[in-house]
């Protein structure tokens, strides 16, 4: 990566009109002289020595002609001179962006090796537009557009769009890496009775593999840590029409909220449209599809029925959770947070019955 700190822009540009005008001063040449010499109107020629008109290829081979300055010269001039001002006027725009930065991780995402960290405010922001791939700050909310929408409404804790924008970047980023096969809802579908399988095995065993499943079927699981700010566990979203993302933060660090957070994102990529971002954890989200994808995701891991008759006998210690997971098929931290979640067993009881995943940096 270029140490954009390292590199020297100059504040001030020459215009290849000053140095016309000083050639025609060492020659003792008029403008009007050199008007005739090119057949270049002589108030094009004034324009030019005021910087009002660019030197194009064929005024630089005029002047090669009747100066004896190599067109590349000239060309040359005019390209510096155009890339100082636009440098310039750079310039003022980064300085007038500068806030925005305060509302981007900037620590944590330089501790994950996501950006460098960098002391020149300016340079800092440089390096985030690259991290967004974006030109300036505007364009974040182009990319991003339904990231305020989302998060309008009041939340318990303190979350900024741009936090969550930069987590679901470095998702895109990281799906990138893992080549799909176009989006088959039937295949995808069939592979989600294979993961569910994989529940009980260790993060180590079952990442490869619903990573690889999941890709013969046009989506694209992705693992990123959470960021500060952001509140979010999961998210779908589509790169195209032929590729769904799948993003999970373990941001509960439990396995299940993961499969929970799994099953729940799947159901927005069978269920409802291409074009919807979908953030687990958001308020200002279409409250019916989240309901629909809660009850899908709890019906995938846990048969209705089965659950029920479960339920009934009323008996929740570990051993019957056990034996019960064991006998459905998956892990039973899985049972076990079903239950808190209904009420049905204190918060704090049989929690040792679940996997702890961690990231690698913590």
């Amino acid at each position: 990566m270029v140490d954009i700190q390292n590199e020297f822009y100059p504040d001030y540009a020459v215009s290849p009109g000053e140095v016309l005008s000083v050639e025609l001063e060492i020659r003792g040449m008029t403008q009007q002289e050199l008007a005739k010499r090119t057949g270049i109107t002589p108030k094009h020629i004034i324009s030019i020595l005021k910087a009002k008109s660019v030197v194009t290829p064929e005024t630089a081979i005029k002047f090669e002609r009747a100066l004896g300055m190599p067109v590349e010269y000239w060309l040359n001039l005019e390209s510096h001179y155009q890339e100082i001002l636009a440098r310039m006027v750079e310039e003022e725009q980064l300085e007038t962006s500068l806030n925005w930065l305060k509302h981007i991780p900037i620590n944590a995402m330089a501790k994950l090796n996501w950006i460098e960290r960098t002391k020149d405010k300016k340079a800092q922001l440089v390096e985030v537009l690259r991290f967004f791939a974006i030109a300036r700050v505007e364009q974040w909310s182009e990319m991003w557009p339904k990231l305020n929408v989302a998060y309008r409404q009041n939340h318990t804790y303190e979350v900024f769009p741009e936090a969550v924008s930069a987590w679901l970047r470095k998702g895109e980023i990281e799906s990138s890496k893992i080549n799909c096969e176009p989006y088959n809802k039937a295949k995808f579908r069939n592979v989600l009775d294979e993961i569910r399988g994989l529940t009980t095995e260790t993060p180590e065993q079952f990442v490869p593999q619903m990573q690889e499943l999941c890709s013969i079927a046009g989506v694209a699981v992705v693992f990123v840590p959470a960021l500060p700010k952001t509140g979010v566990s999961g998210a779908t979203h589509w790169v195209n029409k032929n590729k769904a993302i799948i993003q999970l933060s373990l941001r509960y660090k439990t396995d299940d909220h993961l499969w929970f957070t799994f099953f729940h994102e799947a159901a927005h990529i069978l269920l409802h449209g291409k074009k919807e971002l979908f953030l687990e954890g958001t308020n200002g989200l279409d409250k019916d599809k989240e309901n629909e994808a809660n009850i899908f995701a709890e019906q995938e891991l846990i048969p209705t029925h089965k659950f029920a008759t479960f339920i009934e006998r009323k008996k929740f210690s570990k051993v019957s959770i056990i034996s019960f997971a064991k006998d459905i098929g998956i892990s039973p931290g899985i049972v076990v947070g079903q239950l808190q979640h209904k009420n049905l067993l204190n918060i704090t009881f049989c929690n040792d019955l679940k996997q702890r995943f961690k990231w690698d940096h913590e």
